[in-house]
């Protein structure tokens, strides 16, 4: 049978709209609640970052008082409901409550789908199918935060097979798709640890040469400064780059993403000079840094990114560039919330910050080895990266593959299942 967004179903499943088979429950709006409300303990308000592991996360929540627990009845969880990211940067990410570890709703940004006519493990493995989740990327709304309707939530077209063929599916998909999930967290904590021994050998090179220390405030010219709030984006080529967080790549290099320019009269009193660094202020990348080269041509820099204009004259910004990289600077003068990504960098912070202080003459050798140390140490990252993505995509595959009725769960091992199939 073919409907909707399912064109290639065996003939002896069906389909149906989401709203046939399960309730949608979400916060409408947030009833005035802000975050002063929040308490040390009470009932757990799950956000979107605790439904991104492969486990829900009941621990590192927010807690609201009972009144406002009770205030949504309909969003008090259950176990088998499945939580639905429907706003933001996480749109689309879905996870089931398998075991509810305490009393617990959801915030604004969460749809909560309640099944009545459908396997509640088969619901969620749909939802996170290629098929949906493209879906989804068509229907978002949002000029400037990603949002999903619930009268689109509740027009998802799903497929439905028989039940015990649901089960079947779903009994399939949770034992595979936790074998990769713990492939993929080993690549995590390979990657955590290359971190640290790179963040250690760094601070190893730098200490050996270097006994004391400097606030950065006095290796600049000017106190740091915001950029540019400039919302409109232009396309002047004849016009100054103007250099966004999403420009700036994980490695400290520039990106050549979609060209953005602002009016020269604009663009003046935010122009960078070759050896400023640029620091992600806030947001989901908040410490991301680049050091500015005059070779990019002219560019100013956006209102999300602190430029700390460098005295070339008394140290390399890469020796700056490379000790907050791997210390993690930003956590230690960001304020705001530690589950969101509204963290901000406060300027008047990041100018004090303590760095080790190099004499001229070992700058140049210094900056080599850190250079050798953190390439080296990338190109194991970017390995160990790779192979997590490799594990992303087969796990999208086997759960595209496995909800189309694209094989026989019964018979398949999961290994090599979605080769050659369509997702």
């Amino acid at each position: 049978m073919s409907d909707g967004l399912f064109t290639t179903l065996p003939s002896r499943w069906g389909t149906a709209r989401l709203d046939r088979v399960a309730t949608v429950h979400a916060r409408i709006g947030w009833k005035a609640l802000t975050a002063a409300e929040y308490q040390s303990a009470g009932y757990a308000f799950l956000a979107t970052p605790n439904i991104k592991a492969p486990k829900i996360d009941f621990e590192n929540v927010n807690y609201i008082s009972k009144f406002r627990f009770d205030e949504s009845p309909d969003l008090k969880l259950r176990n088998d409901d499945v939580l639905l990211a429907k706003d933001g940067n996480t749109l689309g990410i879905v996870n089931i409550v398998s075991e509810l570890q305490r009393e617990a709703t959801v915030n604004g940004s969460i749809a909560v789908l309640r099944a009545f006519g459908i396997d509640p493990r088969f619901l969620r493995f749909a939802i996170a199918s290629s098929v949906i989740q493209k879906h989804i990327g068509s229907v978002k709304d949002g000029m400037g935060v990603p949002h999903l309707f619930q009268r689109d939530i509740k027009r998802f077209q799903l497929p439905v097979p028989p039940l015990d063929e649901q089960h079947r599916i779903a009994d399939f998909l949770d034992a595979e798709t936790s074998r990769i999930d713990l492939l993929a967290a080993a690549q995590r904590r390979l990657v955590a640890i290359l971190k640290e021994r790179e963040a250690a050998a760094v601070e190893h090179h730098l200490s050996e040469v270097s006994p004391h220390q400097v606030r950065l405030k006095n290796l600049l010219t000017v106190p740091p400064s915001y950029g540019a709030n400039e919302s409109a984006e232009h396309d002047r080529r004849d016009w100054p780059r103007y250099i966004r967080t999403t420009d700036i790549a994980d490695d400290g290099s520039l990106r050549d993403s979609t060209f953005a320019s602002l009016p020269p009269h604009t663009a003046r009193n935010y122009m960078l000079n070759d050896g400023d660094l640029l620091f992600v202020r806030s947001g989901a990348t908040v410490g991301k840094s680049f050091v500015y080269e005059s070779r990019f041509g002219p560019a100013a820099h956006a209102g999300y990114l602190i430029r700390a204009q460098v005295d070339t004259s008394l140290i390399d910004s890469r020796l700056i560039w490379h000790f907050c990289q791997t210390q993690n600077y930003w956590q230690q003068v960001s304020e705001g919330t530690t589950q969101a990504t509204i963290q901000n960098v406060n300027a008047e912070k990041y100018g004090n910050l303590l760095l080790p202080m190099i004499s001229r003459d070992q700058q140049r050798p210094t900056l080599a080895r850190l250079d050798r140390t953190v390439t080296k140490s990338r190109a194991l990252r970017h390995r160990a990266g790779r192979l997590l993505d490799l594990l992303t995509e087969r796990r999208q595959a086997l759960i595209t593959a496995a909800v189309t009725g694209q094989f026989d769960v019964s018979t398949a091992s999961g290994r090599n299942v979605t080769d050659g199939v369509s997702v």
